[in-house]
């Protein structure tokens, strides 16, 4: 339990950034409550990723995400797995993988959500019309 709630924690002042804010009472509340979601989906993302890379990612991602991430591929698995997506999703963010193979850390993570969240939102409004 303290272990999750660190890593939350780290998820929160790290990838969310929290800190940089500057709002009133109300205005804060608000935004703690949506970067709470996020920050949760990105722990429970990171979580399966220490912990059972092998699971199928649509078990994280709907279809609409994976067909965004997928697109934006270079190469893809035959099966799509959460350690897969945990690769892909920072590439959306910005990521450049290194030869030195640096390790994905939470900042570029949360570029890349935030990313594909915007993409899927844009997709789901292109279909709308």
């Amino acid at each position: 339990m303290a272990k999750t709630l660190e890593s939350s924690h780290k998820i929160f002042k790290s990838g969310c950034q929290v800190e940089r804010y500057r709002l009133a009472a109300e205005g804060m509340k608000t935004l703690i409550g949506f970067l709470s979601v996020i920050a949760v989906e990105l722990l429970q993302l990171t979580y399966l990723h220490r912990t059972h890379p092998f699971v199928p990612a649509i078990e994280i991602l709907n279809p609409r995400q994976l067909r965004i991430i997928s697109a934006k591929s270079p190469k893809l698995p035959k099966v799509l797995t959460v350690s897969w997506a945990v690769q892909a999703i920072p590439r959306l963010g910005g990521y450049l993988e290194h030869p030195r193979n640096t390790p994905i850390g939470i900042q570029v993570l949360w570029r890349g959500w935030l990313k594909l969240h915007d993409k899927s939102e844009g997709w789901q409004l292109a279909r709308e019309t």
